[in-house]
């Protein structure tokens, strides 16, 4: 299965600071279910205890530093940080990671940052996270919170299978082919969340054949992955819809034609969420097959007891 990086109390496990968790139902049920978690506390890692005084994050936003909140001129920014040195080689093998959200050791974004006294603001990261993202800048990486916006978890969950598939081809070694391959398969993925790149990418990999591979390669994938950061619109949604629509055109009568048109349009409107479409489509392409469609991600980007698109999507 696929690894996943997570924050420990996410799992209800009694890591945090006053003795309890923050136990996470979507990652803990439905995510685990398909993901196998590698569970890290980098504040238990680097020796704290639990319960514990409480860390906050001062100085400049840009490079806080993690103390008590007590003051006591105790600094944990190097242990932090050094936690992910120590576990590079576990994060090396994970596909994502799901933080815990304002957490001065691994909360992503909008962390409290005190520059003197009592007041904050939210614009740091946490400690741990950021060492983690610095190591990994393409890592799919969300917060706990986040994943309760069913657009954002679907961004997310594709970004993991791609990751994950792009860490096979570098296991194996990527070739100019390989990439290719790659990019056909999520053309239209990378379509519906972003046309600027799905532009710009074509060309890139048409480099392959004669220039640096790998550099082509890291430069390629950097870019689809903060295009995919983007949430899919329905607008582009519904232009990739239409565009696998017609390579069925020749096959389907006049019946079923319209009632394709129609689910198409019904899920634009937001009558129908984009799994009624996404299900009328393998339908008929299980019918038609078609060996350019098939191998297409964005028909089924992950299983389907992940099929988390709602209409909001």
């Amino acid at each position: 299965m696929i690894k996943v990086g997570i924050s420990q109390c996410l799992l209800g496990v009694n890591v945090r600071y006053d003795g309890g968790h923050k136990n996470n139902r979507f990652c803990r049920e439905d995510l685990a279910s398909v993901f196998t978690f590698v569970d890290l506390c980098p504040e238990v890692g680097i020796g704290l205890p639990t319960p514990r005084k409480t860390i906050r994050l001062v100085g400049d936003p840009e490079s806080p530093r993690a103390v008590l909140s007590d003051d006591d001129g105790s600094d944990f920014t190097q242990q932090l940080s050094d936690f992910a040195v120590k576990n590079q080689e576990k994060l090396s093998e994970v596909s994502a990671y799901v933080f815990c959200k304002a957490s001065p050791s691994c909360g992503v974004e909008r962390v409290k940052v005190y520059r003197s006294g009592n007041q904050a603001e939210k614009s740091g990261t946490g400690i741990f996270a950021a060492k983690v993202q610095a190591l990994f800048p393409d890592l799919p990486v969300e917060e706990d919170g986040r994943l309760n916006d069913p657009s954002l978890r679907d961004s997310f969950i594709k970004r993991v299978y791609i990751y994950h598939e792009w860490q096979k081809i570098q296991s194996e070694g990527l070739t100019a082919d390989k990439l290719y391959k790659f990019h056909a398969r999520h053309k239209f993925t990378l379509l519906a969340h972003c046309q600027k790149t799905y532009r710009s990418l074509g060309p890139l990999v048409a480099t392959a054949s004669h220039g640096d591979v790998a550099e082509i390669g890291r430069n390629y994938f950097s870019q689809i992955m903060q295009a995919l950061k983007k949430v899919a619109s329905r607008r582009n949604n519904t232009n990739v819809l239409m565009h696998l629509q017609g390579y069925l055109k020749e096959h389907l009568n006049t019946g079923d034609r319209t009632e394709l048109a129609q689910c198409i349009m019904d899920y634009h409107d937001g009558i129908q969420p984009i799994l009624a479409p996404l299900t009328l489509l393998n339908h008929h392409f299980k019918n038609n097959p078609n060996e350019y469609i098939a191998q297409q991600s964005f028909l089924a980007p992950y299983p389907k007891e992940l099929a988390i698109r709602v209409n909001t999507l």
